[in-house]
């Protein structure tokens, strides 16, 4: 990591945060474990046997209405196999009917052991095959499936007074509704989606509606087709009695405009009610393709699907949403980008699809309603310290709970992300490596290793301890300092303690100090931190009147203790042995040799005579020999060593 301290002029600015009444986000449930795979329904073994195929194509054709959860259909799954392949297992859940199974259009024998069912294949490595499955029955509910339930629901809305049928799946329950295979890391290539209902309904999902196919018998079906890499809980439906309102995006660099299609309930009053706020997705869908790189499926639409939900659920190119509210709807649109284009390749990898996604609300505030991202961002991190233990890394990543926990998941996540921000120093730089990662991961998924990894790389920073301590580790760190005038030049201690002691000690993320001057402008000073006590020594900053704030901006989450000037805080010595660091003679006369080892960093030798006053200023690169005939003699002095305005060492020495 580059090491600085540099000065910085800033202003904060507050205003009111105003929360819509449906405030609840989404209802959605290397290092430590090398991202293993896990399922909430299939062995390890289970799992294994899964991967054994490559999934290419879903092809989803099923019968719904907006009255209940009873579905009937078919699914066909093109794959190819990764070596020679008896048989492929996929999962359904076990209250569904199968009426049967067919391999390339051959009826086929299978196996069934509750959700699991395997089919006889027989196919050669690299060989493709198609599986189609006939199936009839009612999803699960929470009662039936303790482990999901959540795969497809039926409510009704008592806003607005509709009845709507809709699927979410993440993070374990598309098989409640579909026969899928549940792997994160095998995205399909595209998918059809076709969905017959009555008549007085409208079906939302992915991609482009090709057809709209009334079949003369009471009901109509709606084709749609999504031509772009889609992860298995992003494929969606949702049916009711829906109106259709349209409205066009323009980002930078598209082609054309952007669609963005919205099914909203036909309760007369609903679309007038929130019709502002769905115009508005335009602005930010324009905002984040500035930020992130083009909007990854800008050939079909975004939009958004109604359904009586206390958040949002990002499915691809067509959210599920409860209401509209601007930092909801941005959330779930910057989903496109975090969670859909790039998607997490295990659920302990959670926070690069929820983090930056909750990140994304900090960015529209601050670009589009400027001043309100500032309270935002306060009770993000108030939220965090709200306990003083977590981990933004998921280690139980069966636990849908912990998984989509907000404190960590959502609030740390983002906050995190915006600590990395402020380690770039450079905004630009930092936006173009988050849409340069966006283009090399495309279409993917990623662990939040190879993100770091990425982001390290592409600015050539070490962000290793910055993950450890903040990503992998726990907790936040409460700030001290004590300051004095030495002279014109400024002596600063800062101390820190952690939250979690026993598992992150130590943050060694910078930290900024805002100090007042007499009869200068305030100065907002930048310092690296090596550990739990630094002290520091900034030169010709003039007459410090007090130390202010720490962490002005609110860049980092931490708690601040005590702030005080301290006149008899002094230049103190800490003498080191020899073979660590040594200033000889001492007494000196004339000459003082310092020896630096090669392994620490020093830019400057100042020295101090017993009155405070600065006597001598040298920049040092290694050891060396510092000529100091014209200090007077019969005096001590104080020679210190400093790394970008760290003391490294001081020594009392006499001439």
């Amino acid at each position: 990591m580059k090491n600085y301290v540099f000065f910085l002029l800033a202003s904060l600015s507050f205003a009111s945060f105003a929360q819509d009444e449906n405030h609840l986000y989404c209802s959605k449930r290397d290092r430590f474990s090398n991202h293993q795979l896990k399922s909430a329904s299939l062995s390890v073994a289970q799992i294994a046997e899964s991967e054994r195929y490559n999934v290419h194509f879903y092809a989803l054709d099923v019968k719904m209405n907006h009255q209940n959860t009873a579905l009937e259909g078919t699914v066909e799954i093109h794959a190819t196999a990764n070596e020679y392949l008896d048989s492929a297992l996929f999962e359904l859940f076990q209250s569904f009917t199968i009426n049967q199974i067919t391999v390339n259009g051959i009826p086929s024998a299978y196996s069934r052991v509750l959700s699991a069912i395997k089919v006889k294949v027989n196919a050669t490595a690299g060989a493709s095959f198609v599986l189609k499955i006939d199936y009839i029955g009612t999803p699960p509910t929470a009662q039936s499936n303790p482990l999901g339930g959540a795969g497809m629901t039926n409510d009704f809305s008592p806003s607005w007074g509709n009845q709507v049928t809709w699927s979410l799946s993440e993070p374990f329950s598309a098989y409640e509704w579909w026969p899928c295979k549940q792997s994160l890391s095998d995205k399909a290539d595209s998918c059809s989606v076709k969905i017959t209902v009555p008549n007085a309904c409208k079906a939302g999902s992915n991609g482009i509606l090709e057809n709209v196919v009334p079949l003369g018998n009471g009901t109509t079906r709606y084709e749609w087709k999504h031509r772009h890499p889609i992860d298995y809980y992003l494929i969606s439906v949702a049916v009711a009695k829906y109106v259709e309102y349209n409205v066009y995006a323009n980002p930078a660099g598209s082609t054309g405009p952007v669609l963005i299609q919205n099914f909203i309930y036909d309760n007369p009053q609903t679309l007038p009610y929130f019709q502002a706020d769905i115009d508005e997705t335009a602005a930010f869908l324009e905002l984040y393709a500035d930020l992130f790189g083009p909007y990854p499926f800008q050939d079909e639409k975004y939009g958004h699907c109604m359904a009586p939900i206390s958040g949002g659920m990002e499915h691809q190119t067509m959210t599920t949403q409860g209401f509209f509210e601007k930092k909801l709807t941005t959330h779930e649109l910057c989903h496109q980008w975090w969670g859909d284009n790039v998607t997490c390749a295990s659920w302990a990898d959670i926070w690069l699809n929820e983090g930056f996604a909750s990140y994304g609300e900090y960015l529209m505030l601050e670009n589009l309603y400027a001043g309100q991202q500032v309270q935002h961002m306060n009770d993000v991190h108030t939220s965090v310290m709200g306990s003083p233990d977590g981990s933004v890394y998921v280690l139980d990543s069966l636990n849908e709970g912990r998984i989509f926990d907000g404190r960590l998941s959502y609030d740390k996540g983002s906050g995190i992300i915006h600590t990395l921000r402020y380690l770039y120093n450079d905004d630009v730089l930092f936006f173009q490596g988050l849409t340069e990662f966006q283009s090399t991961f495309k279409d993917t998924s990623a662990t939040g290793a190879q993100f770091r990894d990425f982001m390290a790389n592409y600015a050539g920073i070490d962000l290793t301890p910055f993950f450890d301590q903040w990503y992998y580790g726990e907790g936040y760190p409460t700030y001290s300092a004590r300051w004095n005038n030495v002279g014109s030049d400024l002596l600063l201690e800062l101390t820190h303690t952690s939250s979690m002691p026993s598992v992150t000690p130590t943050f060694t993320n910078p930290i900024d100090v805002r100090f007042t001057r007499l009869g200068q402008t305030d100065t907002t000073i930048r310092f690296n931190i090596s550990s739990n006590l630094d002290q520091y020594l900034v030169p010709n900053v003039g007459t410090i009147n007090n130390l202010t704030l720490i962490d002005p901006s609110n860049w980092v989450i931490n708690q601040i203790g005590t702030k005080v000037h301290d006149v008899n805080f002094f230049l103190s010595t800490d003498e080191l042995p020899n073979d660590v660091l040594s200033m000889q003679p001492n007494p000196f006369d004339g000459a003082v040799t310092i020896v630096i080892p090669s392994t620490t960093k020093v830019d400057q030798l100042l020295v101090f005579d017993a009155s405070g006053r600065k006597v001598m200023s040298k920049n040092v690169t290694g050891s060396c020999t510092v000529d100091t005939q014209q200090l007077p003699s019969n005096q001590s002095y104080i020679f210190v060593l400093t790394n970008q305005g760290r003391i490294i060492h001081s020594s009392t020495l006499v001439k």
